[in-house]
């Protein structure tokens, strides 16, 4: 399509003329036209800054551990990427995965439960099983554990934290 413009443009019709006979708009063609006239070439010209060093093969390779096993660290990463023979920087490696959507982010502690809430919970459950359906809609289970609304949360903090006891039991009923 850009060496038609050219062609068009050498034998001597304008800029408004070109883009009714193309259907392109003027400014597509006028762009064309400078830059021939500029570089010599229509072709897509070579990208300035640093190449990227991890391969697309490297980055593949990456993103397929990663999804595999959440918890690889940046040096074991590392390593893999030495096998192949490709080495890099272990921020290079998390600004490729942030580009791809994996983020690197702490997992959320699992509430603990022992066996002496667990099984108070199951009698309060065989207690109330002929209740109605409202009952069941307005009890809340919780575990002292905060709930939030809207998603947000914070990198730091109780809930990141490791508790040394056990959490309790609450059950919230609004009959």
């Amino acid at each position: 399509m850009r060496t038609e413009v050219i062609e068009i443009y050498q034998s001597g019709k304008g800029c408004k003329a070109i883009s009714k006979t193309l259907g392109l708009q003027r400014t597509t063609v006028r762009a064309i036209i400078h830059k021939w006239q500029k570089h010599g070439t229509v072709v897509n010209l070579p990208r300035s800054g640093r190449p990227t060093k991890i391969t697309p093969r490297a980055q593949r390779r990456l993103i397929r551990e990663v999804t595999k096993d959440p918890r690889t660290t940046s040096k074991e990463l590392q390593a893999s990427l030495a096998s192949i023979k490709v080495s890099v920087h272990d921020s290079t490696m998390r600004k490729r995965l942030g580009k791809n959507g994996l983020h690197g982010r702490f997992p959320r502690r699992k509430p603990l439960l022992s066996k002496k809430n667990i099984r108070a919970r199951l009698n309060f459950a065989k207690k109330h099983l002929n209740d109605c359906q409202d009952f069941w809609e307005n009890t809340l289970w919780t575990d002292e554990t905060k709930l939030n609304y809207n998603n947000f949360a914070k990198m730091s903090g109780p809930k990141f934290l490791q508790s040394a006891v056990k959490d309790s039991l609450q059950v919230i009923a609004n009959a």
